[in-house]
Parts: C-alpha cells; structure tokens; sequence
C-alpha cells in the first residue's frame, strides 16, 4: 500500500538482505494529453476525440468512480513535478520506481480512455490501435525495460482480430489484453476467435480489472459505496475464470495462457473448491469438460499479486500462497496508483530465496518468455 512511503518504517518491514531484480507485471503508463495520440490517431477520430469524447456505460467519463480522495486512483507523490497526470512521465516514472525498486522489466496496462468499453466500435478501434502505436513510441522504445501488451476491445471481435494481427507483424507486444467487464462473461464462444488468436500466437491473455460493460460488477446488483465497488474486482474476476473453466475454453485452446491482474488470488481455493464439488454433481451437463476444474486453473492461469490478500496471522498467507501455487503467482506493484505495493516489503510472510525469485521474476520471465 502507499502508505509506506508517508510514515516511518516499523522493525519488521526491512528489505530483504539480497537485492532482487524484478519484473513488475502492472505498471500503468498515462497520457500527458490526449494530444499524445494525434501522430498516431486519423484526423476524423481527433475531430470524434474533441468533440464526442467517450461514449461508456458509466457517468464518470473523465475519470475514475474510486477513491474520490485519490484523483486518478494516483499515489499522492505520484504527481510529475513538469506537470501532467501520475504515469505520463517517463523521466519521473524511471527516478521514482524503474529505478530505486531494480525493476528488470515493466509490463505496461493502460487504461486511458476506457478502450475495451467504449460503445462506438469504430471509434474503439481507432484509439486502441493509436495507443498500441503510442505504448511503443513513448514508452518501450524509449525505455527497453517497459514492454507493452496489445489492448484490443473485446467486444468488437473483428476489429479486435485485425489489431492483433497488426500488432503481431510489429513483433514487439508480449500479450493481449482484453476486459474482465465485457458485453457478456469471457468464456462465450463469441470471443473465442481472440483465444484461437492468443494461443496461435502464443501471447499470454491479460485480463486487467475494470472497464465498463453495462452490467452490474456484483453478482446482486450496483453497489452503494466506492469501497463496494473496489470489493467487486475479485467477484468479476472469479466470475470470468468459472466462465473461461466451465464454458470449455481451455480443453478447446489447451496452450492458452490467461493471467489475471489486480484480482487478488485470496478467494482462488474456495472458487476452484466449490467448482470441483459442482463439476462432480452436474458433470453430465457439461460433457465438454474432460478434467477437474481445478486441474485447468492450475494448468493455465496465473494471478498477480497486487492487491495481495492479506490475513492478520502471516502463516495464513503462507497456507494460501502453497494452495494457489508458488508458480502462479507474479509479482506485480500497480505503480502509479493509490494502492501500490512496494516490493521491498510486499508478501509479508516468510518466503526462501528461491521462492521470492519465482514470485518476483522467473515465473513472469516463462509465461511472458523474456
């Protein structure tokens, strides 16, 4: 949490006593100014950029429904002294994380404009193909460290399609990303033409957190207060892994790599729990299912770890980190945002060295093949 950089560090919180390069699996890139996209955006769309903005299923168009007291959902110290929104700095981005953290590699999710929600597909398709241009032009090129992901909006199958093959060609995107809060749940065949793709290519699915699909983030209905509707990230996300599970996705891709960041992984052993019982209950529904649920999560899921779970006994972390599995997990910080973790004090339970190096490093260098 970014608390640790307001206050004194307590006994217990030192760093470890070896340094440990790592690969940060969330860091979020901003826009200076939409103005950014202009080289890369035709003039129509400008025109559609300034005079329309987004059309999204939300009433918060310029910004974010949480925390009212976090602008930008932005660490308080996140803010570029040259001025512009916390991320769209590079120079800052290097001096403050990249850095002082030894941040080996740096994956890349943007979230400026709401690509994977916006209702005009065209419109859609335009800005997710300008932002893939500008994720390589400001960022990957400019820093080697930071390698960008393929946003595509999951909602526009062929125009998402397209924008995969296109940036396939470039040759320098290390997955595709789509969006937990899609038109309908992730393992519908509709989509499926974007896992046939992923998998083909072998670019891991990266599915971020939020974005606006029109349906309620609960399973019961809106929330009340922002904390609600922070609480239902992990609820979309273990709704779309019973989906992807249970709708056959990976017996049909048996090479598809999904990982799931910013979802947490505390409620993984109960969700897989209670899908294993079911599965043995109502197997003859769904015959397309050849194994256990929890046999394709093990197989083809990972979680990043921010924002990590954290029970009050550290031992309890301890039981759920061997549960979900040393190798599933990637370590990731969310920098810039509120509730950034910091590595040198994040998973705070007793780890070896060989476990913190997978959690921190290699498992992210074999699925993203760095």
């Amino acid at each position: 949490m970014s608390e640790i950089i307001d206050r004194p560090l307590h006994d217990d919180e030192k760093p470890a006593a070896s340094r440990l390069r790592i690969v940060d699996c969330d860091v979020h890139p901003s826009l200076h100014s939409t103005d950014d996209l202009n080289e890369f955006l035709p003039k129509r769309w400008q025109q559609h950029l300034r005079e329309y903005g987004s059309h999204l299923r939300t009433p918060y168009l310029f910004t974010t429904p949480y925390p009212r007291s976090s602008p930008l959902i932005a660490r308080r110290d996140a803010w570029p002294p040259t001025g512009g929104p916390p991320g769209s700095d590079l120079a800052f981005m290097q001096k403050q994380h990249l850095d002082p953290l030894d941040v080996e590699f740096g994956i890349l999710q943007v979230l400026d404009l709401f690509i994977f929600s916006q209702q005009n597909l065209e419109f859609g398709a335009a800005i997710q193909r300008a932002i893939n241009d500008w994720q390589l032009a400001f960022w990957s090129h400019r820093d080697p460290r930071l390698k960008a992901s393929i946003l595509v909006g999951q909602d526009g199958i062929d125009l998402a399609i397209a924008e995969i093959e296109r940036c396939a060609k470039i040759g320098e995107y290390i997955q595709i990303n789509v969006s937990p809060r899609a038109n309908e749940p992730l393992g519908r065949r509709r989509y499926w033409p974007i896992y046939e793709r992923a998998q083909a290519l072998d670019l891991p699915l990266g599915i971020h957190v939020g974005g606006y699909g029109g349906h309620a983030p609960t399973g019961g209905g809106w929330p009340s207060y922002y904390v609600e509707e922070h609480q239902s990230n992990a609820h979309t996300i273990a709704a779309q892994l019973a989906s992807l599970v249970i709708e056959g996705v990976l017996e049909r891709f048996p090479k598809l790599k999904i990982v799931f960041i910013e979802g947490g992984f505390g409620w993984i052993p109960s969700a897989v729990w209670r899908m294993d019982q079911h599965f043995a209950r109502f197997r003859s529904e769904v015959p397309h299912l050849k194994r256990k649920p929890s046999e394709y999560v093990r197989e083809h899921f990972w979680f990043t770890t921010q924002p990590i779970d954290e029970p009050d006994e550290a031992r309890h972390l301890r039981s759920l980190i061997e549960w979900v599995g040393i190798d599933r997990l990637l370590f990731s910080s969310d920098y810039p945002h509120w509730d950034f973790d910091d590595p040198r004090f994040a998973i705070k339970t007793p780890l070896t060295e060989a476990e913190r190096k997978k959690i921190f490093s290699t498992n992210a260098r074999a699925v993203y093949k760095f």
